[in-house]
């Protein structure tokens, strides 16, 4: 049971940083990488948009 709300929660972080950022393409292999850790998302985040790290961090945590 657990696991399946993890991974619910995971599709649904998800699909809110693929619609905040639908201009930039992330891979699969990609966000599995960066899951989990907020620090590791926002780097591939800043690394695809070149957004500032700060803002990429408020965003995220507005929707989680």
């Amino acid at each position: 049971m657990a696991t399946d709300r993890m991974n619910e929660n995971w599709a649904r972080v998800k699909s809110q940083i693929e619609a905040v950022w639908s201009d930039h393409d992330f891979g699969d292999k990609e966000m599995k990488k960066a899951r989990g850790n907020l620090r590791d998302m926002v780097n591939l985040i800043h690394e695809k948009t070149g957004e500032p790290r700060s803002e990429i961090t408020q965003k995220i945590i507005a929707f989680v």
